[in-house]
């Protein structure tokens, strides 16, 4: 499988994703959070916008459209009319603004995976957060659940999405891991849940885990005190990248390293919006620092 390029060694050409998700004007958000990191990284997008909106909705108001699902459709529609289809490794997708839009989307997995066998599906299922709560529609939770879960390949929920998916609070780090390895049993190969804060967690600290056969894995950064906005659609974008390079204990590491590198830098320097352009380095050569403590 294609391999991200070292210091001093170019590579041509990279993994190619369709990335179906929302898009910001201001700062960075669904596809504006996600397209740059993977290009940085080397690989070909294809973004499809399910809406366009002037900033990410957590600033409290937003402009700008909802794009019709049969849009967003006559997107993807024209982008296997470029024979793209069996040459896509994967499908990436966010925030889902209602069920239609699901629709479509796994509408595009089952197309591109008929064209490339190969070819897998990661879904961020955008719900909520702690402190937040959910911030989707009504119904749009269940949708996740039932219909998109079993078909996703990769899987990134935060600790808040997971407890939903699984129905019951998780207080301790055993109760996440057998939470996360029921949902593998649903159908998605690997799991990261992401923002865990149990009673385990060291204090001061945030975690990160993945679950798939090769096995489990945790680790432990330093928390920040800050609001993120995209913080999960980049995370998602950049594990994505590295398990389709270099599989999923080196995309957990370099998740984890990158992440933290960019959020250190933009809390110092006062920003509410990451400072992914500025901080690209830390992207295509992060420093993988933290320790990765094997799940029994």
């Amino acid at each position: 499988m294609w391999r991200s390029a070292r210091p001093g060694e170019t590579i041509l050409a990279g993994v190619k994703i369709l990335s179906i998700q929302s898009h910001v004007a201001y700062g960075h958000a669904g596809n504006s959070a996600a397209v740059f990191p993977l290009q940085r990284l080397g690989h070909e997008v294809y973004p499809v916008l399910t809406v366009t909106f002037s900033n990410h909705t957590g600033y409290g108001m937003a402009r700008g459209p909802l794009i019709a699902p049969d849009d967003v459709r006559e997107v993807i529609n024209g982008v296997e009319e470029r024979g793209a289809f069996a040459r896509i490794d994967a499908v990436l997708s966010g925030y889902q603004g209602a069920e239609t839009v699901g629709e479509v989307i796994l509408d595009a997995v089952a197309r591109v995976k008929a064209a490339n066998p190969r070819a897998i599906y990661c879904c961020d299922p955008v719900m909520g957060d702690v402190g937040r709560g959910f911030f989707v529609r009504e119904g749009i939770p269940e949708y996740m659940r039932d219909q998109v879960i079993p078909r996703a390949d990769i899987l990134t929920p935060n600790q808040f999405e997971l407890e939903f998916l699984v129905g019951r609070h998780l207080a301790t780090q055993g109760e996440v891991d057998t939470a996360a390895k029921e949902l593998c049993a649903r159908g998605p190969r690997v799991v990261v849940v992401t923002s865990v804060l149990t009673s385990d967690t060291p204090e001061g600290s945030i975690q990160m885990a993945c679950y798939c056969d090769e096995g489990a894995w945790l680790v432990t950064t330093p928390r920040l005190d800050m609001d993120v906005k995209g913080g999960g659609d980049v995370a998602a974008a950049i594990f994505l990248a590295h398990y389709l390079t270099d599989g999923p204990r080196a995309a957990l590491s370099r998740t984890a390293a990158t992440m933290y590198a960019v959020l250190e830098k933009t809390h110092l320097a006062g920003s509410e919006e990451m400072l992914l352009v500025r901080e690209q380095d830390e992207i295509a050569h992060p420093k993988e620092v933290f320790e990765i403590a094997t799940i029994s």
